[in-house]
């Protein structure tokens, strides 16, 4: 059945109104190009008078580099020469802030601040990563395959500091005593033999050899974490050991260029081994390796809450440590100190410990305790979406959701006296330390969990000063010289666009970018209302309203995707396809809802892990009252409301129409989740354990278990090479729903999309059967 809203409006007794509309599936699932590409990916000159970012204004294959010049206020296109010449935006500054060495194309580049010159240290076919400076300034430190390595900037030499090899160390054979015998006769037999050993031994003895770094065996385990300290006197590193015989999926791919059905090899599932990981410091005076010692933490013996749920088989069973690892190791500016933060494999806790390099004794500075997981903004696994920074040799800030919301912390981390910088009923999203560690730059959502702007305060906390204004979003980039901010603004219905103002409050925003084509500009896209709602247990849950000028008395709940994601919110969405689906939806008088259910970012810890042990459960009751409150306030038939989503959002949908069928007439699973136990270790174990320790858990969070309550109407689309939500998901709820004989349910496979769709003829095809869906069953 091909829907266009032009063929509708023929029959507009069918919706019972008649407008004007350009909309259609087909026009909206197009080449995202057609909408325009707003610019991304913005770095400042060291100058302070350029921005560069990635941009697609001609609608081109692909993106490509532009600059503003603040002196002539114009945009220009970069060749590929000169962005070729550029330097590095990233890289490792002096103490002074003088010099900043960085690697571009794998050699090693030193550029003076003052003068702008770049210098060129290194041009060789070996790439080299991490540079530093030492401490001293006088030597740059660099990382050259999995050793480290440091040139001197006066004398230009080059010393290795590590010797790292992937292998076993050999011990050499020893002779039987057949062997020794025969050896120890010929020499006393033979004269010429006798002497010419002793030669070679006497030779072997006198001849010079520079000490070469220790020879550190990593027994087929591979490095990670690998950093030097400033001073260049201690080595700290962490050997990761994958695991044995972990089995891994595999994903059929059927349509093919060589017409044979070919395999992709996929991830593991849930509760897979995880392999170990061993962290050891390297003492270069005394060529000693030491362990570090991760058994005397506190609380390395607590078990889970969890756990008491299941009778111990053995109560008198002496207790096991758990398994812990070292996610980050992290040297102070000066290098008199060596922090590292300790994740345990449960993700229960995480600890920031001083490490003492010559012992390998560990001391908690800090523990966060989370009984379902931890995680937040700023409170990133490893480096990725991590803040930590040193403010001075003793003193150091970082996030943590100890107060229930990530907030910003500093330490001293002698006296471990730790201060709260800022606390309330909101969430640090980003914190940046300004140059002369006087001013943090932060970014956060207190003004409403839907805004986020950019504020400063100082280093000892106290008052914020808002230097951003615009309802909707702020992604501030700060100029080298801290005077001036590039902004990727963007609020609800107007996609980001690159901005430029002055680094105080009150200074206005200056638009450098218009990335929207005529042809999106001339539809009047809605500013869904940002509402809120009291969910049964008396939590506020936000959402997004599209409320049509005559309606159907029909409405559609939209639920978003997981892996900690926001929508509810007043910047322009991720899911833009979605967005501009629901105008289409609200054109033809659908009121459409978009829920930030439990498990949702952007509200705290207590939303956060509010699906803890049972998905399906406060989030799916989320959708159920959001229903409620669609029939209660905005007059919608309780036998005319679907229920949609991709990825998180099929799961939702799946239990909504297995759990509560009586509440969505008609749901479009896509891309779901049906069964926790077939999903991946990262993600899930989080939430729900693993399904060997916590069995309940994964039983009352799998649709799949639920199937026989299908009762109303339901499709499932999935790409069939998905290798995240794989296709045997979608297969073995349909084996269980042809068992239950089950009859109102259809399957759409697509044989070449992944997860995250990519043709627009297949996003074409998906969204036409979710319209057709609703259209025909909410009746």
């Amino acid at each position: 059945m091909k829907i266009k809203l032009l063929l509708l409006l023929n029959f507009c007794f069918f919706a019972g109104f008649a407008q004007t509309s350009k909309l259609t599936v087909e026009y909206i699932m197009r080449d995202p190009k057609w909408l325009g590409t707003s610019p991304s990916d913005i770095n400042w000159s060291e100058s302070n008078d350029n921005i560069y970012f990635s941009w697609n204004p001609d609608k081109n294959k692909g993106d490509s580099t532009y600059k503003y010049s603040l002196n002539s206020k114009k945009i220009e296109k970069l060749t590929g020469k000169e962005v070729y010449e550029l330097p590095a935006f990233s890289g490792a500054y002096s103490l002074d802030n003088a010099l900043k060495v960085y690697t571009k194309s794998g050699d090693l580049f030193l550029y003076y601040v003052a003068t702008g010159v770049q210098k060129r240290l290194s041009n060789t076919t070996a790439r080299k990563s991490n540079a530093k400076f030492s401490a001293d300034g006088q030597r740059i430190i660099y990382q050259e395959g999995s050793d480290i390595f440091s040139v001197n900037l006066n004398g230009g030499d080059i010393k290795q500091h590590t010797q790292f090899d992937a292998g076993k160390k050999t011990e050499p054979k020893k002779k039987n005593e057949e062997e020794d015998w025969l050896e120890k006769d010929q020499l006393a037999m033979f004269e010429v033999l006798a002497e010419r050993k002793e030669k070679k031994e006497l030779a072997k003895k006198s001849a010079y050899k520079p000490k070469e770094p220790k020879k550190i065996y990593l027994d087929g385990g591979s490095l990670r974490d690998l950093e030097i300290s400033p001073r260049l006197d201690f080595v700290a590193y962490t050997v990761f050991e994958a695991p044995k015989n972990a089995k891994r999926a595999i994903v059929p791919s059927y349509v093919t260029e060589s017409g044979y059905t070919e395999d992709l090899n996929a991830r593991t599932k849930v509760g897979s081994p995880n392999g170990s990981s061993i962290s050891y410091v390297y003492n270069v005076a005394a060529d000693t390796v030491l362990k570090v010692n991760l058994s005397k933490l506190e609380g390395i013996f607590d078990e889970p809450d969890y756990l008491k749920d299941y009778p111990k088989k053995d109560s008198t069973a002496k207790k096991k440590p758990r398994v812990v690892s070292m996610t980050t190791f992290m040297w102070s500016p000066l290098g008199s100190s060596l922090l590292g933060i300790v994740r345990a494999d449960d993700n229960k806790d995480r600890w920031i410990v001083k490490v003492d390099p010559k012992t390998g004794a560990v001391e908690t500075l800090d523990r966060q305790r989370d009984e379902a997981w931890v995680a937040g903004p700023g409170i990133g696994y490893g480096r990725f979406g991590l803040t930590f920074g040193w403010i001075s040799e003793s003193e150091v800030y970082f996030q943590s959701e100890a107060s229930g919301y990530s907030h910003l912390y500093k330490m001293n981390i002698t006296s471990k006296e730790k201060i709260a910088l800022t606390s309330g009923k909101f969430e640090v999203i980003k914190a940046e330390l300004s140059k002369d560690k006087s001013t943090f730059f932060l970014t956060t959502n207190e003004v409403h969990p839907g805004e986020q702007h950019f504020y400063h305060m100082s280093v000892n906390g106290g008052k914020r000063t808002q230097v951003t204004s615009k309802v909707g979003a702020h992604d501030v980039s700060v100029s080298p010289d801290e005077k001036y901010l590039a902004i990727r603004y963007s609020n609800s219905n107007t996609p980001w666009e690159l901005y430029l103002q002055e680094n105080k409050a009150g200074a206005e925003m200056q638009k450098l970018t218009t990335s929207t084509t005529a042809e999106f500009n001339a539809y009047a896209w809605r500013a869904p209302e940002v509402i809120s709602f009291k969910a049964r247990d008396g939590q506020e849950v936000f959402s997004r309203i599209y409320v049509p000028k005559k309606k159907n008395n029909k409405a559609v709940v939209f639920v978003h995707g997981a892996g900690y994601l926001q929508n509810a919110h007043k910047w322009w969405s991720n899911y833009y396809r979605e967005y501009m689906f629901h105008n289409l939806l609200c054109d033809l008088g659908y009121t459409v809802l978009d829920v930030d259910y439990r498990g949702s970012a952007g509200y705290g810890r207590d939303v956060r892990t509010g699906i803890y042990r049972h998905m399906g459960g406060k989030d799916l009751t989320d959708h159920v009252d959001a229903a409620g409150l669609l029939v209660k306030k905005y007059g919608i038939d309780k036998n005319k409301i679907g229920i949609y989503g991709g990825s998180y959002g099929g799961f939702i949908t799946l239990m909504a129409l297995f759990t509560t069928p009586d509440v969505f007439k008609a749901g479009a699973a896509l891309r779901p989740v049906t069964d926790w136990a077939a999903y991946n270790h990262g993600y899930t174990a989080n939430i729900l354990n693993e399904p060997f320790t916590d069995s309940l858990a994964y039983r009352r969070s799998s649709p799949i278990y639920f199937a026989d309550g299908l009762k109303n109407n339901l499709l499932i689309c999935h790409g069939m090479v998905d290798v995240n939500v794989h296709y045997q998901d979608a297969v073995r709820l349909a084996q269980r729903l042809i068992e239950l004989k089950k009859e109102n349910w259809e399957l759409a496979s697509y044989p070449m999309e992944d997860h995250g769709f990519v043709e627009p003829s297949s996003w074409t095809d998906e969204y036409k059967r979710i319209l057709k869906l609703f259209e025909e069953k909410l009746k």
